[in-house]
């Protein structure tokens, strides 16, 4: 089983040697930014080496938004990086489902998603899988609950698209991980790669504030359950200086 982290962008494949990373997740631009992602300084390094590759989009791409002047842009973002994302060999280009503004109807933004997988279609696709990744907060959300989740599957599931599973997100959504796994993949039919974090909130609080494993509010033992039923390749996102221990406990209980 794959296991490693989202390391820092500048020096990704120092980073995943210092924690042991058999797949390291990067941003190639500023997560917070609009701009193109340049040619990444190590991508033969990333796309010719041993340590598999998973890139996030930024956190403002929202193709499910109603507004034009964040759903177009967005658009256009989540292309350029899906692009960026072949050139460094990635496995796929993690994207958060997004949300619509209060008062707005979610069933709109849900087909904004079609239209733009369906468009993207017609032009080839994209560069690499897009992954969309369950959030942990918002009540206009695509997809926090799993209800919404699955409503928006029912909408992009004749596409290539995958599920990345998020636990921190899942226990802040509200969502027992007792059985997370199984209902996940009963709505999307895969889950491609696990966010594996712990979370410094309790149970429903809506919060997307990671911990290292052991320090949060979710049992480990939880956790790895998750990991193991999911099957999938494991990432976590948690505080750089806990992850090289995260991954060692992670890999000290995982099949190989």
């Amino acid at each position: 089983m794959l296991i490693g982290a989202h390391v820092r962008q500048e020096d990704p494949v120092v980073t995943a040697a210092a924690v042991r990373a058999g797949i390291v997740q990067v941003f190639l631009a500023d997560p917070q930014g609009w701009k193109q992602p340049p040619q990444h300084p190590q991508a033969a390094e990333l796309r010719g080496g041993d340590v598999a590759v998973v890139v996030h989009a930024p956190y403002v791409a929202n193709v499910a938004s109603l507004n034009n002047r964040v759903r177009i842009p967005s658009r256009k973002l989540v292309v350029q990086h899906a692009a960026a994302a072949a050139e460094v060999g990635a496995i796929g280009l993690v994207v958060h489902g997004g949300h619509v503004a209060q008062g707005e109807d979610c069933a709109r933004g849900v087909d904004n998603w079609r239209k733009f997988l369906a468009r993207q279609a017609d032009q080839g696709g994209f560069g690499v899988p897009i992954l969309i990744e369950n959030t942990a907060g918002g009540d206009n959300a695509m997809a926090r609950r799993f209800d919404a989740l699955a409503r928006l599957w029912d909408a992009v599931g004749e596409f290539d698209v995958g599920f990345c599973l998020d636990t921190c997100h899942a226990f802040a959504a509200g969502e027992e991980l007792v059985d997370v796994v199984e209902r996940a993949r009963a709505i999307t039919g895969r889950i491609d790669l696990v966010h594996l974090n712990d979370s410094r909130d309790e149970f429903g609080s809506a919060r997307d504030r990671h911990a290292n494993i052991g320090t949060g509010t979710i049992d480990p033992d939880q956790l790895v359950a998750v990991c193991a039923a999911a099957g999938a390749p494991v990432v976590v996102e948690t505080p750089a200086p806990g992850q090289a221990a995260d991954i060692a406990y992670l890999r000290e209980r995982l099949p190989a």
